[in-house]
């Protein structure tokens, strides 16, 4: 059964040190960095909630209680919940893991530095009928806004990779996601592990779905995407 968006939580991942963007994230995480005269998180908000999501819980670390003082529980008509890494940097799968009280059986996960313009029922929908207890969004980059690292042909994710690159990845991982908890399950409480681990295990055994979208991504995580994302949400807004 397709539960409603507005009971799918989306865990935000926003708990990096955000290196790249020195000196801007000096002082500040990378959710407050202002974008078009607002905090970038405010933006990602106002688009999760106008599709359709309704509650997200925010994993995060280096200067995360900045966030939360900002935002508080609720912001943009989204319920907000927080989920501190601790003493120690988690990496994205750890971050994720101790979250999952917050989270429940099921939840989208997008990158803290993402600005996503797609909709958000058709990937639930497909993840469903898929069967599967992941799934990642696909989308055919050709090395074009970063390194494609997904192999995906078939409406298959064949082989994802970060770190070796094959001639044959022509698609991205767009940097939205959907799992069921238990996936996370193999994994030790506290441990440092990063999401693409666990996605390369679910390819592996056949249980990453893949969800091709058409919509290019946006992202704040160097200051080329920060001046991109700017512009176009200055056009928007004019």
């Amino acid at each position: 059964m397709t539960l409603p968006l507005s009971q799918i939580p989306v865990a935000i991942l926003a708990g990096g040190l955000a290196t790249r963007l020195r000196p801007i994230t000096g002082k500040i995480p990378k959710s407050l960095v202002p974008v078009a005269g607002k905090p970038f998180l405010a933006h990602q908000l106002k688009l999760l909630h106008a599709r359709g999501i309704r509650r997200a819980v925010l994993c995060i670390g280096y200067l995360g209680e900045m966030i939360q003082r900002d935002f508080g529980g609720e912001a943009f008509g989204v319920k907000l919940d927080y989920s501190f890494d601790g003493p120690k940097l988690l990496g994205t799968g750890g971050a994720i893991k101790r979250a999952l009280p917050l989270l429940g059986e099921e939840f989208f996960v997008l990158y803290g530095d993402s600005y996503l313009p797609v909709e958000y029922a058709p990937v639930a929908e497909f993840f469903h009928r898929s069967g599967k207890s992941g799934l990642m969004t696909v989308y055919r980059n050709e090395g074009k806004y970063d390194t494609s690292n997904v192999v995906f042909r078939d409406g298959e994710i064949i082989l994802y990779d970060k770190k070796i690159r094959s001639p044959e990845m022509r698609h991205i991982d767009y940097g939205l996601s959907l799992f069921k908890s238990p996936v996370f399950e193999q994994f030790p409480a506290d441990a440092q592990f990063d999401l693409a681990d666990l996605m390369q295990k679910l390819v592996r055994e056949k249980q990453l779905a893949g969800y091709e979208v058409v919509e290019r991504f946006y992202e704040i995580g160097s200051p080329a995407g920060l001046a991109e994302l700017e512009t176009l949400l200055q056009s928007k807004s004019s």
